[in-house]
């Protein structure tokens, strides 16, 4: 009788096992009267709210990228939500019109700060997450809003911007910049050249940021995005090896950042 039981309660961890692994779901939230449409994922096998990363998409919009990413980032233990900063009205559906959308959010922050606020506010909401255990990664025009994050002391641990638009609009910069910050930059990137980065890191350290900066040589822009293409004399292209290493920066830092509050 004792082994067909144990049998039997091995049987059925092995049959939870198996059914354990990534979920995904949209999530609709509202910043002020617009509604926005996030996606969350997360590994069941995970028991209790655990750190939560928000994922702010680059200019084309919420996509599969982020989606991709996300799951990810669900396999390593987190639980991630991707942010809807334009809503179904503001949608791209070209280069052209990404272009208008991501300029309407840049040249106004006080907006952009606020999506992004909203979109904290329904990641720290999920029962999946610890809202105590929070930070923010971001690509292209989401690591602008990345940088957002941690200019206006948003309430996460920390934020890591990949191949992220530097420049501060015109709403101040906190005195004292409470998340660390991890910026991860192609060195040849044209939309990010020295002396944006110096201008940066100038900010950084009159806000008493913690901060890190790393380069990839022979990097341009949207390193981290196969869809960017393979010719870096456009300025935008994939590469391979930076992607990579940019992804093992960010679990570094992730690890550090979470560890200091367990």
């Amino acid at each position: 009788m004792k082994k067909i039981l144990a049998l039997a309660l091995l049987a059925g961890a092995l049959a939870q096992s198996a059914f354990a692994a990534v979920q995904t779901k949209e999530v609709t939230y509202k910043d002020g009267k617009t509604e926005l449409t996030g996606f969350l994922a997360w590994d069941d096998a995970v028991q209790g709210p655990r750190p939560g990363v928000l994922i702010i998409h680059q200019w084309m919009g919420l996509t599969d990228y982020e989606k991709g990413r996300a799951k990810q980032l669900a396999e390593l233990g987190y639980t991630a939500f991707c942010a809807d900063i334009y809503g179904a009205a503001d949608m791209p559906k070209d280069m052209a019109s990404a272009g208008a959308s991501a300029g309407k959010y840049k040249t106004d922050r006080v907006l952009y700060r606020s999506r992004l606020q909203a979109a904290l506010k329904a990641l720290k909401a999920q029962p999946e997450v610890d809202p105590k255990q929070t930070a923010a990664m971001g690509y292209c025009f989401g690591g602008t809003g990345a940088l957002e994050m941690a200019r206006m002391n948003a309430d996460v641990l920390g934020v890591v911007v990949f191949h992220g638009g530097l420049d501060t609009g015109k709403v101040p910069t906190a005195d004292k910049i409470k998340p660390r910050i991890l910026v991860l930059h192609g060195a040849n990137d044209p939309y990010g050249p020295a002396d944006v980065v110096n201008t940066l890191e100038r900010e950084l350290d009159k806000g008493h940021a913690d901060w890190q900066l790393v380069k990839y040589s022979g990097a341009v822009h949207a390193f981290t995005q196969p869809g960017a293409g393979n010719d870096p004399s456009k300025g935008i292209a994939y590469n391979e090896s930076a992607d990579k290493r940019s992804w093992i920066a960010m679990k570094n830092f992730f690890n550090e950042l979470f560890a200091k509050q367990g």
